[in-house]
């Protein structure tokens, strides 16, 4: 096991730069292979630092649904002032009736139901009884970067609640409160990994047990019981990839390898790991080409400047 901090650069700016940067670049290059067999990404760049290829209906750069909705999460917080739980939820059902690209199932059936704000989410999960998919992760760096000066009380708690906008499993609920507080640490200067023993005693008693197993540093990807596409190997794998890589590009690399959902893994390893190692660590190869179409909100397009912009105004309102 690699230890973390080593070869970090910059400071706190570069590193809240890089968790929000490090999450839409880590989707866009784990777009293309989605769904794909394990080792698709080193198969294809064997040499080390692949590119942006595109593939799968996404263009070189293009960031997905996971960057979308932590960017309307993000605008949502700065331009109310705070936590607006109805807004952002608005801001998610024109987003999905603007026909994005992909969309995660159950997150389209919260959005569409046509269910109030506040019991979509419970309603679906009491119908279906399955609703602890990862989606609450993909979305998480904008809101982490914001709340993490309140600490670590504050975050957690806001992740709950954002989480729970589309997820009624509070297992989903206490994966993205983990995620915010691991990220919090990193933006501090300290180690996300040292941060998993105290950060679990904040988790809820039901649901401690299984989330101190996908956590545990002897953990590894091929122990998981469900897809990475649920909530607990997802945050289980990006912080493996983090803690047994050197590098921000040997972690990204390494989620994708892992095969199934590349693009969400590593939109969750990259806002990790750019938040350990910052901004200026990402690879330009992989900023440069970065967009992100917004649809249903007319013809924008987000591109590296953007989110570093939108970085820089979450951490400075947040608090």
């Amino acid at each position: 096991m690699r230890e973390l901090g080593g070869d970090r650069v910059g400071g706190r700016t570069d590193r809240v730069r890089g968790a929000v940067l490090g999450s839409a670049v880590g989707d866009a290059l784990g777009a293309p292979f989605e769904f794909g067999p394990p080792d698709a990404y080193t198969g294809r760049f064997p040499g080390g630092v692949g590119e942006m290829c595109g593939g799968g209906g996404w263009d070189p750069g293009e960031a997905t649904d996971d960057t979308q909705m932590a960017v309307l999460v993000g605008e949502s917080l700065l331009e109310c002032g705070g936590l607006d739980l109805p807004d952002i939820f608005d801001r998610f059902r024109r987003w999905a009736a603007g026909d994005p690209k992909d969309i995660g199932l159950q997150t389209r059936a919260v959005l569409g139901s046509g269910d109030p704000w506040d019991t979509a989410a419970a309603r679906h999960f009491q119908l279906n009884g399955q609703a602890a998919g990862n989606g609450s992760l993909m979305r998480a760096a904008t809101p982490a970067v914001y709340f993490a000066r309140g600490g670590r009380d504050a975050t957690m708690a806001a992740a709950r609640r954002i989480a729970a906008l589309t997820h009624g499993d509070r297992a989903a609920w206490e994966g993205t409160a983990v995620l915010h507080e691991l990220l919090r640490v990193a933006l501090d200067g300290g180690d996300p990994s040292a941060a998993v023993p105290r950060t679990l005693a904040e988790v809820h008693p039901d649901h401690r047990e299984r989330w101190a197993v996908v956590l545990d540093p002897g953990w590894h990807p091929a122990r998981a019981t469900e897809p990475n596409g649920a909530v607990w190997p997802c945050l289980g794998s990006a912080l493996w990839a983090l803690r047994t890589t050197g590098s921000f590009e040997e972690s990204l690399a390494a989620a994708i390898d892992l095969g199934g959902d590349t693009d969400t893994v590593a939109a969750v390893t990259g806002a990790l790991s750019g938040a350990v190692y910052g901004a200026g660590a990402i690879p330009a190869d992989w900023t440069g080409p970065l967009h992100l179409p917004l649809p249903g909100f007319g013809t924008r397009i987000l591109r590296t400047a953007d989110f570093l912009t939108l970085a820089d105004g979450l951490y400075r309102a947040g608090g």
